[in-house]
């Protein structure tokens, strides 16, 4: 049921949690798959599934249980319903039914018929545009490319039968339709001075363009999105847009794709002096959070998405945010920040670049190494930091445990352009000091970045002038700019490997180095 109200998934049964294959002797009885039919289907609503019996390497069988996702909303034939978020399957309760009840209709939004506006009922140019345009791209099947016009309407959805759907008004139908289904969006603009007062605006509400125009159009018809600053580069000067041509693309796309088009509301790009606030009507997708949605996606409007990336107007699903963050964090900007209104969803995005250094740091780094986007977001996080521990970095990465880093620091550690500190919850990730003084963020390298042979070598040789001192001795003596928790803890280390002796616990406790 959790797989069947996310996106589907596969239950594998016959294989031990510990292990990868199944035994090798295992033999399945071909009866088995008929009684799992029968008794999910006496234990559910709505959950179609498909055990199928899979011979492994090792010659035993086991039992591939297919979930489809559900067209509706999929529950516990007593009234019980469950999500899966992530790895979990988690309870839906109370209000959550409702939007899951809402995101989840049997019959989706985007197929309906409702207002029977016949095929021919379609804006000629539109429908040529759009049709011309899924032919030119790459992200569409040749097979696809060699429907009729009238097949490829069907098979994305934007008409069934004698009418268009939904989703056909939206996209390809006339203003004067498209303002009859009381959903389609409306884009409204509005920029503040220092002070918060409104000096200017406007309004995209004549319903003259679909969805798939809207982006260009705003962005066409805003000058101050194409604004830029010019740096310092050398000799020379360097042109940096006051925001980047594609997360501006892709705040709009979201906010378009992503809305619930059951609930009426407008979209709001409210622009600041410091940041872009763009406002969404309806809530997050139930699973995705503000906390989570860095990795979560939720498709709401499938055929829309679907649409969208075949005229690659849009990346790959769930990609979205994670295209923002590098985009924000290679121009020294702080990172897209999402939060939910009662009934809105709020994303602020910054236009002040907090440190010019980083944008030629990361373009040097990425250009020597090739760096994967999620190694580009950890560079960029911890270059505009003075560090940040393995649980702060989680956090700021938007993970469950530190142990989830591993692919987000990728190869950063062995190619030196990071480096840590400490272990496990409190290892301090920093930036390879060589290359901050190479990119002209710090001149020199502070003690508060020490690397942990450094600091070894500095204990030691305090310890061999002055046997018997404290940690806070040892700590005012090689420099305070290093914590003294860092300090305790590389005692701790040389202590274990007999390389130091201490007498005494806590406070009063000291050390003397141990000779080789």
């Amino acid at each position: 049921m959790c797989f069947a109200n996310s996106l589907g998934g596969r239950i594998f049964i016959g294989i031990e949690n510990s292990e990868s294959l199944p035994p090798e002797t295992q033999v399945i009885d071909p009866v088995l798959l008929d009684k799992i039919r029968k008794r999910i289907g006496e234990l559910t609503v709505n959950v179609q599934v498909a055990p199928q019996i899979i011979f492994s390497k090792n010659k035993g069988q086991y039992i591939e249980l297919s979930v489809a996702r559900a067209m509706g909303v999929a529950s516990t034939s007593d009234g019980r319903y469950f999500l899966r978020i992530a790895d979990d399957c988690k309870p839906v309760v109370g209000d959550d039914v409702m939007r899951l009840i809402n995101d989840r209709p049997s019959l989706p939004w985007e197929a309906m018929t409702s207002f029977h506006i016949l095929r021919s009922a379609a804006d000629p140019k539109k429908m040529g545009d759009l049709l011309k345009d899924l032919r030119a791209s790459d992200r569409v099947k040749l097979s696809v490319k060699e429907k009729t016009d009238q097949e490829l309407l069907d098979h994305y959805g934007l008409a069934n039968g004698d009418d268009l759907t939904n989703l056909g008004i939206l996209l390809i139908g006339i203003a004067a339709d498209r303002a009859r289904l009381g959903v389609a969006p409306i884009v409204q603009f509005i920029k503040y001075d220092e002070l918060g007062n409104k000096v200017h605006k406007l309004q995209w509400d004549d319903y003259q363009l679909s969805p798939a125009e809207l982006p260009d159009a705003i962005w066409r018809d805003i000058p101050d999105f194409r604004e830029s600053y010019e740096l310092p580069d050398g000799l020379y000067r360097q042109k940096i847009p006051a925001f980047d041509e594609r997360v501006i693309r892709e705040l709009l796309v979201n906010a378009l794709v992503h809305r619930p088009y059951t609930q009426r509301g407008d979209i709001y790009l409210n622009l600041h002096p410091d940041r872009l606030e763009v406002v969404n009507p309806g809530r997050l997708p139930l699973g995705v959070t503000p906390k989570n949605i860095l990795h979560e996606s939720r498709r709401r409007n499938d055929r829309l998405a679907t649409l969208f990336h075949d005229l690659k107007l849009m990346e790959k699903e769930g990609s979205g945010f994670d295209l923002m963050y590098e985009l924000q964090l290679s121009l020294g900007r702080p990172v897209p920040v999402a939060h939910e209104g009662a009934d809105s969803v709020h994303v602020n995005v910054k236009r002040r670049i907090i440190k010019p250094e980083v944008i030629e740091l990361l373009k040097e780094a990425d250009s020597r190494y090739q760096l994967t986007q999620r190694e580009r977001i950890t560079l960029g996080l911890l270059a505009q930091t003075e560090g940040l521990t393995a649980e702060n970095l989680a956090k700021h990465l938007e993970l469950e445990s530190v142990e989830a880093l591993q692919p987000w620091l990728g190869r950063l550690l062995d190619l030196g352009l990071i480096k840590s500190l400490g272990r496990t919850r409190a290892t301090r990730y920093f930036v390879e000091p060589s290359l901050l003084r190479g990119a002209k963020l710090d001149e020199k390298t502070t003690l508060s970045r020490i690397e942990p042979h450094r600091l070894v070598a500095l204990i030691l040789e305090d310890l061999q002038r002055y046997p018997g001192s404290s940690s806070s001795e040892i700590n005012r003596r090689i420099g305070v700019e290093i914590s003294l928790r860092t300090v305790r803890r590389a005692l701790d280390d040389l202590a274990k490997d007999k390389h130091v002796r201490f007498e005494g616990e806590r406070r009063w406790r000291k050390y003397w180095r141990l000779t080789e």
